[in-house]
């Protein structure tokens, strides 16, 4: 038994599923997949979880979770920067040799086999979808900030339970007990992070190519607004907030970027769009290290200017650090605009994470890992309808109801432990399988590949205990249902072809 949880799938049989003519279709282009990079990254991070990054967090009660970078801050980005490029690297190889749906999942199956690639299909979860809960709340912040002033809405309708109930502002407190009740519950849910994310899922069911183009729309959007934040807030710099520049030493550079890490993940999202993409061997690689390199430099910038305008210790007061920044120096008007900015960016990432885990899923299924429906798509726009509804439903119900800072944590850990065995694996397939053609090569593979999993897991020691203990209780649910279900239907270990899909609708004459 020991011997079967490793087996691997061979990579042969990985590309001819990516080749399956009834499977997804390829529709994208190295650009596209630059932009989808970009509209992944920058987002909720930069727009919300930079503030709690830069000023340090607390609990309800007061107590000081972690301590803050200040100006610091853009140290921690770089931190991260180093250990995503090391990552991006390695998930560029894998990429190119592997242009399959199923991304960090599929190259697990291929190089440490299939218990292993259970752990990582289930943890992506934890990125994709619970990651983009933080998103859809964030996105809902931005939106109350943009009409602020315009309409008032009502407290009860825009925030969710568990986001009051941990909140240290003791007027949030006095809310809550003015907020209707249902019995002894009150009644509190996040309205508008619901409606984003069912409009999300809508978009999606229309087809790839349609919702690529509205990414694009909304990332040509979010840099220009980033642009104007740079430009109107380098006007404001007052250059006694960058004193101390650390001031809690390296320790507050080490747990700023483990929140702020928050602001990275995403640029592997694409190489869930790897089977319906045009030259994934070409293109992968450049989506994936162009994207991450370009919204490196971004939030450098951004990180510096920020702990310029304000004190960094005031940053963690607001949802939308960056509108705070803006009104309290004066500039209202261009909060509003970079409000709207927002609006339009964090509407992008939950469009590109939303894309990514039914594909995860369709993977899954495919492997006989998860139920045959799984893997089923739509006859007409070759999208995974089933899985892309049950999604959107789920992110968006748990937006409801949920709070952004305990995602962000669970996120993180989740996406950097996936990141840590991605490097592992690039090294693992050198020696499995050395004669494979890679269109792209890692350089210096065991200096990457060892480096960039250690870095991850260093960023990962920056996290509270309580996002330890909820990440091992995540893992142990995904064996249970591994053990229950996917280990006695894999479609490998039972020497069965993957799920049959659907026919292809036929062509009109």
């Amino acid at each position: 038994m020991i011997s079967s949880l490793f087996s691997r799938k061979p990579i042969a049989q990985l590309l001819a599923e990516g080749e399956n003519p009834n499977g997804l279709k390829r529709a994208l282009g190295a650009g596209d997949l630059i932009m989808l990079a970009i509209g992944a990254v920058i987002g909720a991070g930069i727009f919300g979880a930079i503030g709690s990054a830069a000023a340090g967090q607390t609990d309800a009660a007061g107590h000081v979770i972690r301590v803050g970078a200040g100006p610091a801050l853009v140290v921690s980005f770089i931190l991260l920067g180093a250990a995503c490029a090391l990552a991006g690297l390695c998930y560029a190889e894998l990429a190119s040799m592997i242009p399959q749906a199923g991304s960090a999942y599929a190259y697990t199956y291929a190089t440490l086999g299939e218990f292993v690639a259970w752990i990582i299909g289930w943890d992506l979860i934890l990125e994709y979808a619970v990651g983009n809960v933080a998103v859809a709340i964030s996105w809902g912040d931005y939106f109350k900030s943009l009409f602020n002033g315009w309409i008032t809405f009502p407290y009860w309708l825009t925030t969710g339970y568990r986001t009051a109930l941990l909140s240290s502002d003791p007027k949030v407190h006095g809310m809550i007990a003015s907020a209707p009740h249902l019995g002894p519950i009150p009644i509190l849910i996040n309205v508008p992070a619901f409606a984003i994310v069912m409009f999300i899922t809508w978009l999606l069911l229309l087809g790839v190519r349609e919702s690529t183009r509205a990414n694009n729309v909304m990332v040509a959007v979010k840099l220009i607004v980033l642009a104007l934040f740079i430009v109107m807030g380098m006007q404001h710099i007052n250059t006694a907030n960058y004193h101390p520049f650390a001031p809690n030493g390296f320790a507050g550079i080490h747990q700023g970027a483990a929140i702020v890490f928050f602001a990275y993940i995403g640029f592997d999202a694409i190489s869930t769009a790897a089977e319906e993409t045009k030259n994934p061997q070409r293109n992968l690689p450049i989506g994936i290290l162009g994207g991450l390199a370009i919204c490196t430099v971004i939030y450098v910038i951004i990180g510096a200017v920020l702990t310029g305008m304000v004190p960094s210790q005031d940053l963690g007061k607001a949802a939308d650090p960056l509108s705070y920044a803006l009104n309290a120096t004066g500039m209202t008007s261009i909060a509003k605009i970079v409000a709207l900015g927002a609006v339009f960016s964090m509407a992008a990432v939950l469009l590109v994470f939303q894309y990514g885990q039914p594909r995860i899923f369709f993977a899954m299924g495919r492997d006989g890992l998860l139920p045959p429906w799984a893997a089923r798509v739509s006859k007409k726009t070759r999208v995974p309808v089933v899985t892309t509804l049950i999604t959107g439903i789920v992110v968006a119900l748990w937006s409801l109801f949920g709070d952004a800072g305990e995602t962000y944590d669970l996120t993180n850990i989740g996406t950097l432990f996936a990141f840590a065995l991605v490097c592992i694996g690039v090294i693992v397939l050198r020696y499995t399988d050395p004669e494979r053609p890679r269109p792209f090569r890692v350089p210096f593979v065991h200096f990457v590949g060892i480096g960039g999993a250690l870095l991850c897991v260093f960023v990962m020691k920056g996290l509270p205990t309580l996002a330890w203990v909820r990440f091992g209780w995540w893992l142990l649910i995904g064996l249970v249902l591994y053990f229950l279900y996917g280990y006695r239907h894999s479609t490998l270990r039972r020497g069965t072809g993957p799920v049959p899909m659907d026919p292809p609708a036929p062509i009109a004459k």
